[in-house]
């Protein structure tokens, strides 16, 4: 049964400083409890489908632990951020080398990012997901080696995040922005007043 003695108090299954961020924003009390799953793609599996999924399954593995933990109960919030460019799944970089790859390919053209959101409630998990488009400035490998010797493409979807340097590199979006940073505002707060939490 939830714990319903503090009204806007849930659990975040991510390490993200800027979900965090983004929670604080709007007011939500949070707990964090990384949640820690296998995120390989499935064969041919398209990257919306692949935020969703793993976003479902963060949330209910966490939820999991904390039941099996006797932990005090309240809703948990997952998230997961992919870039798609040609359909192709872009993940998080391994090296350096992987980083220019992934700049390269989405320099002067439009890409895709996905992030899914999923509240867990017990046997429940409410999924939705964000999608925005993304115009990235033509880059040079001078411009993309100096981007990458900030340090800041290493563990971002895509290799970059829009917050920081690479807002720069970034020409125009259609969407949303929190969605791109990892966590979209509007659609946590719909899925989180399914659970009876609202923020006005």
């Amino acid at each position: 049964m939830l714990n319903n003695s503090h009204s806007k108090t849930i659990y975040l299954a991510s390490r993200s400083p800027r979900r965090a961020e983004l929670l604080a924003q709007i007011g939500i009390d949070f707990i964090v409890l990384p949640s820690d799953i296998d995120e390989t793609p499935k064969l041919d599996e398209h990257s919306d489908a692949y935020v969703l999924r793993l976003a479902a399954e963060k949330a209910q593995a966490c939820y999991e632990h904390l039941i099996a933990q006797s932990m005090p109960v309240y809703p948990v919030l997952a998230a997961d951020t992919t870039v798609s460019v040609d359909g192709k799944i872009l993940g998080k970089p391994q090296d350096d080398d992987d980083a220019f790859q992934m700049l390269s390919s989405m320099s002067g053209r439009w890409h895709e990012v996905h992030t899914g959101i999923a509240v867990a409630t017990g046997e429940r998990v409410n999924v939705a997901i964000s999608t925005t488009k993304v115009e990235m400035a033509q880059l040079s490998d001078a411009m993309i080696l100096a981007y990458i010797a900030t340090g800041e493409p290493r563990d971002k979807a895509g290799s970059y995040g829009i917050q920081g340097l690479a807002g720069a590199l970034i020409k125009r979006i259609e969407g949303s922005y929190s969605g791109v940073m990892g966590l979209p505002i509007y659609e946590t707060a719909q899925l989180l007043s399914q659970t009876g939490i609202r923020i006005l």
